[in-house]
């Protein structure tokens, strides 16, 4: 048992950096769907964010801070711009908003080749050189971000009124738009909200968690952060829970696969699988009640309220 314990314990750096790019694209996804808006576009912003931070750090040279941190703001606002797409089609077309972040996720694979192809004569970036290093408590600086965008997002969303504007948006949009409060803009600028979060998470994940970018880069980590928001019931206490789970199902998958008993009993498919399956096993158990904001995926009409 002690041994189980101090492996659990020798994880926890490992379990937090793989969990601070699915926290802070859970934050985008929550406050987004809190305003009504069904945001399943996360992984394909994360795909565009990490791409952009991998090419951003390479032209750059990598291996400094500067470089780092230039990346990932420039990773935060292409996320935020191709959630601009979104946004359009799902708040002022009021467009199916699933087929709306379905058409991201599909775009962003073949431009991101496609702008790796034209940069680099490859479908993937150079080694981008990172420039973070683990710093206070041995965490990375991603880590740190992502508490502190938590903090931020609760006290906006429960502290300020333009939070309690955003969660009326998506619980009870007719009643605050005979407020006079604008229900567009206020979903705009939630969904903006999210592209930059999750813009910000792919870059993340890429100059933490990987030496390039390649089309497998974010592999289903947005899905994942999806997943979080559901079983954290968006809540911000529930999404950093549900967080650190997914987080330490994968960083268990990632030790799992080095223990040759395991190794030899299991297909190497089974450890990349891993996370999914605890994803959808914990989906499952955990389904009950429905706590989703009544008028998520809904699109608001003005003219019919």
């Amino acid at each position: 048992m002690t041994d189980f314990l101090q492996v659990l314990w020798n994880m926890m750096p490992s379990t937090f950096l793989i969990a601070s790019p699915i926290l802070i694209a859970a934050i985008g996804g929550m406050i987004c769907e809190r305003a009504g808006v069904v945001n399943i576009a996360l992984e394909g912003l994360m795909v565009l964010g990490a791409m952009t931070a991998a090419v951003t750090s390479v032209l750059l040279g990598g291996g400094s801070g500067f470089s780092a941190f230039v990346a990932l703001l420039l990773a935060a606002i292409v996320g935020g711009l191709f959630s601009l797409f979104h946004a359009f089609a799902s708040v002022t077309l009021r467009a199916d908003q699933v087929v709306s972040g379905a058409g991201i996720n599909l775009l962003s694979l073949g431009l991101t080749v496609f702008v790796c192809q034209l940069l680099f004569n490859q479908d993937r970036s150079p080694p981008h050189g990172g420039g973070m290093r683990a710093g206070l408590f041995g965490f990375f600086p991603t880590v740190w971000i992502a508490l502190a965008l938590l903090a931020v997002a609760w006290f906006v969303l429960y502290r300020r009124p333009w939070g309690l504007r955003l969660r009326a948006a998506g619980e009870h949009p007719e009643a605050l738009a005979s407020a006079g409060v604008n229900v567009a803009r206020i979903r705009y600028v939630a969904v903006i909200l999210s592209g930059l979060l999750a813009g910000l998470a792919g870059g993340a994940a890429v100059l933490t968690q990987d030496i390039q970018f390649t089309a497998t880069t974010i592999n289903g980590t947005g899905f994942i952060a999806l997943a979080a928001v559901s079983f954290g019931r968006w809540l911000p206490l529930g999404i950093l829970g549900s967080s650190f789970l997914f987080g330490m199902a994968t960083a268990l998958a990632i030790n799992f696969v080095n223990i040759r008993a395991l190794r030899e009993f299991f297909p190497s498919e089974f450890f990349s699988a891993m996370p999914f399956l605890i994803t959808l096993i914990t989906l499952i158990i955990f389904s009950g009640k429905d706590y989703a904001p009544r008028a998520i995926g809904k699109p608001f009409d003005k003219g019919k309220s």
